[in-house]
C-alpha cells in the first residue's frame, strides 16, 4: 500500500462485523502516532476502514468484548438519539465554559449557526426521502469549520447519509456514516449499534410520512483513522485477542432481544444519571 492502508470488511451482523474490523486492522494497520500520545506511549495501528453490514437488526447484535455492558450501550443509545445529555454542551460564546464541545444529537437534532435558529437536520433528512426517496441530498453533517478546526476535542462522526430504494416493492433504507476518527476497540462499537437504532428511527419517521412500511438495509460505516491506542494495546490483546481463541463466536456475543427489556428497564435510572452530570467524555 501506498500509504495508509484501506481495510473493508463485511458481514451480516453489528457484532460479527465489527470483530472482523479489529481482526483486519490488528493483521495490516500500519503503526502511526496520534496527537494524544504521552511521551512512553507505542503508536497506534490504524488504517482507514469501510466496514459494511448487510443485515443490521440480525442477531447477534452485542459483541460482549466491548468495553462496557448492555447498561452503558443502552445509555449511549438515549445520548445520541434522544439527546439525554445535550444539557452539557458548552456554551461557545463562554470561555470558562469547561462543560462538553458536542454531543451527535446536539449536533444532528439542533445544529446551530451564528444568527440563525437551531437545524434538525435529522427531520430535515427523513422530510427529503419522504418526498424523493431516491435524493442524494439527504445527509447530515456535524462539522462546525468555525469552531472544530481549532477546538481540542471536535467531533469525530462527521456524517450522516440516507437513501431509499425499492426491492421487492417494499422500501429500504441504507445509510452511510462516516467518521474522521474512530477509536476502533473502545468506541466504535457502541458508535455502530447506537447510529444503527438511529437508523431505525429514520425508516420509522420517513414511513409515518410516506404511509407505507421502510425496511432497514445495508449499514455502511466508513473511518478516515480507525484505530487501536498504543497506550491500552495489552489490554486489547488480552481481552479480545486472547478472547478469538478461547471462546466460540457465539460465547463471545449476545442476542440484543435476550437483554433489550433489561436495557430499556434502565430507563429511568439512566435519565436521573444524566440530569445529575456536569460534565465527562465523549465517545
Amino acid at each position: 500500500m501506498n500509504g495508509i492502508p484501506v481495510l473493508h470488511v463485511e458481514a451480516d451482523c453489528i457484532a460479527r462485523a465489527w470483530e472482523l474490523s479489529l481482526i483486519e486492522l490488528n493483521r495490516h494497520g500500519c503503526c502511526i502516532k496520534t496527537e494524544y500520545d504521552k511521551p512512553e506511549d507505542p503508536p497506534s495501528k490504524d488504517a482507514t476502514m469501510i466496514i459494511t453490514i448487510t443485515d443490521p437488526l440480525s442477531e447477534p447484535m452485542i459483541h460482549k468484548d466491548f468495553p462496557g455492558g448492555p447498561i452503558e450501550l443502552q445509555e449511549y443509545v438515549m445520548e445520541v438519539c434522544e439527546g439525554i445529555k445535550d444539557h452539557l454542551v458548552r456554551d461557545p460564546s463562554d470561555p470558562d465554559d469547561t462543560r462538553w464541545e458536542y454531543t451527535y444529537h446536539q449536533r444532528l437534532f439542533a445544529y446551530s449557526v451564528p444568527t440563525l435558529a437551531p437545524v434538525n437536520q435529522i427531520e430535515a433528512l427523513c422530510q427529503r426521502l419522504a418526498r424523493a426517496p431516491h435524493t442524494r441530498r439527504a445527509q447530515a453533517i456535524t462539522w462546525k469549520v468555525w469552531e472544530d478546526i481549532e477546538c481540542y476535542d471536535p467531533a469525530c462522526l462527521q456524517s450522516i447519509w440516507c437513501r431509499i430504494i425499492e426491492e421487492n416493492g417494499q422500501p429500504v433504507l441504507s445509510m452511510n456514516v462516516r467518521f474522521r476518527s474512530n477509536d476502533a476497540y473502545k468506541a466504535a462499537f457502541m458508535n455502530i449499534f447506537a447510529l444503527v437504532q438511529l437508523q431505525q428511527r429514520i425508516a420509522a419517521r420517513v414511513s409515518e410520512l410516506i404511509g407505507r412500511p421502510v425496511r432497514i438495509g445495508r449499514y455502511c460505516h466508513m473511518a478516515d483513522s480507525y484505530h487501536i491506542y498504543g497506550s491500552y494495546f495489552r489490554e486489547f490483546e488480552g481481552r479480545f485477542l486472547g478472547a478469538l481463541e478461547k471462546r466460540t463466536f457465539e460465547q463471545r456475543t449476545m442476542r440484543y432481544d435476550a437483554v433489550r427489556d433489561m436495557m430499556e428497564e434502565a430507563r429511568p435510572m439512566l435519565l436521573e444519571k444524566a440530569r445529575s452530570l456536569g460534565g465527562g467524555q465523549q465517545i
